[in-house]
């Protein structure tokens, strides 16, 4: 058996096209080097099914083994996920690292978590992946201990690394069990003041993050290439007179996301999950729009998301001919779209604004007239109403101009109030 390098940024990608689960190329490319990696060559192909043992036929094998020879290559990429035996034939086959399509985003994963969170839960998705493929590349895993003061019940070395693997996710989870649960009390006491929460989501690289520094004067980092952004970060966005809104600046989505991923950031996702509103950042300019806008809803679906009422926010438009800043409307006069530039701030204000109509739809204005008996119903009143106006008239008694949610109007059942236009 080879003796692995300890690092690997020659890379040799393969690409196949297969009947289902395709995946692109170029996104491919962009994983590459988002991870650190140099692509020096690519290797395709076409296949019915992939091949059991390899993944790719023989022929494809020996022109994998040219390739790495030729170029000097220390790893190849596969764009497609592995089973751990493909993935252990293929590295006994061509004595160089091999990475699929999962290993590669948990490794991107890996470099771009900050938060303590982040880092548990990249080391748990990576754990779990590493829990089925032991056995690839070290053979003295499967030696019984042995000699003096190690004899024993006859436990293998890769049996006591499964174990221990076991104990560490198990660990994990119960640390982000915590976690998790501060993050749930900080959702309530959101929810209890009634602010509306909105979660950026999209495909990578659409411009979330920079749209999210535009709208708060954040300086979360922005770069080109997938991934850039991993935890999440929440900021007040005011909404001028018309109160604010939480805004959370969340993962990029990626076609088949891996399940190990999405199961264990479902604490980061319920962000998304748990939201009032989701803004869909879209790249406008992108050949494949619809695709990721199909590919991002799955995501959605899988988090349970899918119900969420979406502000689809068309990104980028500096690089279409013709296209200004504008808000497209559904038939009864609701926002459905924004057409924006994140980067110049183009369109932006016209993003508040559909923000401003979304919210207000569901709010009205009265005037409140409180006797002196009934003054202390505004300290009941405090986080589900907005006070705009205040006076006391010639009877004594508080004028109250405030904005209310329909579903609180029963507050004011026993007062004297009246609708303002």
């Amino acid at each position: 058996m080879f003796e692995r390098p300890d690092a690997g940024e020659r890379a040799i990608l393969v690409h196949l096209n297969l009947q289902v689960g395709q995946e692109d190329l170029d996104e491919l490319k962009e994983l590459t080097k988002s991870a650190g990696a140099q692509p020096i060559h690519v290797v395709t192909g076409s296949r019915h099914r992939p091949d059991p043992k390899y993944f790719v036929g023989i022929g494809k094998l020996d022109e994998l083994k040219s390739a790495i020879a030729e170029h000097e290559a220390d790893i190849v990429i596969v764009n497609h996920p592995l089973s751990p035996s493909q993935e252990r034939n293929l590295e006994k086959a061509l004595e160089v690292r091999v990475v699929d399509r999962n290993g590669l985003i948990l490794d991107i994963f890996a470099q771009r978590a900050q938060t303590f969170e982040g880092k548990l839960q990249v080391e748990l998705a990576q754990l779990k992946h590493l829990s089925t493929r032991l056995i690839r590349g070290w053979t003295h895993l499967e030696r019984q201990k042995g000699g003096i003061g190690l004899r024993g019940p006859g436990e293998t070395q890769l049996e006591t690394d499964r174990r221990l693997l076991a104990v560490r996710i198990k660990q994990i989870q119960q640390r982000l069990e915590k976690v998790q649960k501060q993050r749930h009390q900080g959702r309530g006491k959101r929810k209890k003041a009634e602010i509306p929460a909105v979660s950026l989501v999209g495909y990578t690289n659409a411009g979330k993050s920079t749209l999210f520094n535009t709208l708060t004067g954040a300086d979360i980092y922005v770069a080109d290439q997938l991934f850039a952004t991993l935890d999440p970060t929440l900021r007040h966005l005011p909404l001028g007179n018309s109160g604010e809104v939480i805004l959370a600046d969340t993962v990029g989505f990626i076609r088949h996301l891996p399940h190990e991923l999405v199961a264990a950031f479902r604490s980061t996702l319920q962000e998304a999950s748990e939201a009032d509103l989701l803004l869909h950042v879209i790249d406008a300019h992108a050949e494949d729009r619809d695709d990721t806008i199909f590919q991002v809803n799955q995501v959605l679906e899988d988090i349970d998301a899918g119900k969420i009422p979406q502000l689809r926010v068309f990104n980028k438009i500096d690089l279409l001919e013709g296209v200004s800043p504008h808000i497209d409307y559904d038939a009864g006069g609701k926002p459905v779209s924004v057409w924006i530039c994140a980067q110049t701030g183009d369109g932006c204000e016209l993003l508040q604004q559909a923000l401003t109509e979304f919210f207000l739809g569901s709010k009205v204005i009265r005037k409140c007239y409180l006797s002196a008996d009934q003054a202390g119903l505004k300290a009941k009143w405090f986080g589900l109403v907005r006070f705009i106006d205040e006076s006391v008239n010639d009877h004594g008694d508080c004028e109250l101009t405030i904005e209310i949610d329909k579903k609180h109007l029963g507050l004011l059942k026993d007062i004297k109030a009246e609708e303002v236009a």
